[in-house]
Parts: C-alpha cells; sequence; structure tokens
C-alpha cells in the first residue's frame, strides 16, 4: 500500500490546486456543538493519496480559496456524516457546502442488514482497511498537531471515494440512488436547522 502524503496549511490551501475527482472533506473541532466548540482542522483529499489539512488558529477564518472550493457547484463533496461537518463550515466559514455526497446516509440506505455505519465499520467491511479512532477525542486546537493527530485527520478522508465507489453500487443494486440523492440534497437545510436550535426537534412529527 502506497504511504499517504500529508500536507499541512495554514488558515486557508494554497493557490494551484485542483479536484477533478471531487473532494473529500472532514472536520475537527473541539468538541460537537458548532456556537461552543471552535473549529480547528478541515482536512481534504481528492482521492489521489494526499490529503491536506487546512489548521486554523482560531482568529483567521478568511480561507477564500477553502470557501470557494466548498461552494464551487461543480466540484461535488464528499462527507463522512455531513449534517455536523456543513453545519460547522457555515457556522465559521460562513459558507454553505454543496452539491454534497454523505456516506452515512448512503450507508443507512444500502446496509440495512446491520445498524454499524462508522467511518471505521465501513473502511472494515467495504475496503478491508483498519482504521484507529485514538486520536479522535486529542485536543485538536493544540499549537502543533502531532504525527498520531495528521495520520488520524488524514485517514478521515483518504478513503471516502473509495467507500462512495462501494455504496453507490450497493444503492444502485437496491434502487435507492434516487432517495439517496434527495437525502443529499436536503442536508444544508438540515444543518441549518441545527444551527437555529432545532438539532433535536422533528418538524415533521405531528
Amino acid at each position: 500500500m502506497t504511504t499517504p502524503k500529508i500536507k499541512l496549511h495554514a488558515n486557508d490551501l494554497p493557490a494551484g490546486l485542483s479536484f477533478p475527482s471531487g473532494i473529500a472533506i472532514d472536520t475537527e473541532t473541539l468538541g460537537l456543538k458548532p456556537h461552543r466548540d471552535r473549529l480547528c482542522v478541515v482536512q481534504l483529499s481528492g482521492g489521489d493519496g494526499t490529503a491536506h489539512l487546512v489548521k486554523f488558529d482560531g482568529k483567521n477564518y478568511d480561507a477564500p480559496r477553502l470557501k470557494a472550493l466548498l461552494s464551487d457547484p461543480k466540484i461535488l463533496k464528499i462527507f463522512h456524516f455531513a449534517r455536523f461537518d456543513i453545519a460547522v463550515l457555515d457556522h465559521y466559514l460562513g459558507v454553505r457546502t454543496s452539491p454534497i455526497y454523505c456516506t452515512k446516509i448512503a450507508s443507512k440506505l444500502a446496509r440495512t442488514y446491520t445498524d454499524r455505519h462508522g467511518l471505521k465499520d465501513l473502511a472494515g467491511e467495504l475496503l478491508g482497511v483498519e482504521l484507529s479512532k485514538q486520536q479522535q477525542s486529542s485536543d485538536w486546537g493544540a499549537t502543533e498537531l502531532s504525527d498520531s493527530q495528521k495520520a488520524y485527520a488524514a485517514n478521515d478522508v483518504l478513503h471516502l471515494h473509495a467507500i462512495k465507489a462501494k455504496l453507490d453500487e450497493m444503492l444502485a443494486r437496491v434502487g435507492r440512488q434516487d432517495l439517496a440523492q434527495t437525502a443529499f440534497e436536503f442536508l444544508p437545510t438540515r444543518a441549518r436547522l441545527d444551527l437555529l436550535g432545532f438539532e433535536d426537534d422533528d418538524i415533521f412529527a405531528h
């Protein structure tokens, strides 16, 4: 297996990057509440074995190149549990991300034989890749990221293109591609509801 390349950037992506096959994206924060827990890292991969880690200092969220990428309607953004990530990106970067593919939603629609839809579960079953989640709860706001943190962040995006390809086959097999696409398109609205305080309310209930 080829050793992945991990490139660390401060507060924005460098100029000149292109992602013709779509871009896998994840975020690292200080917790799970966007209004309280700041965005620390955005990691991205074009599916080419390279991970770009954008580390924010907590003061500068201008990031014009990253914002342009997130809002580019021609580039597909692949997430695992997009609902949280796009809410965080909206809150800190002020950008609404689209178009979106969420591997967790795709898994729930295609892999109805299990209730295990975590990224570690998908990588293990679909790709035979064992992911370590040891650094999941580490301090992402630290001045310097450890090598273990960098590797963890990179692994969260390096495999999403391959996982998407497997899930697309499974969605096609069960005839739920259109349903998945409709769910993906609703995600920005779901994230906005979360940011407005409706995260625990089912607004479709009686």
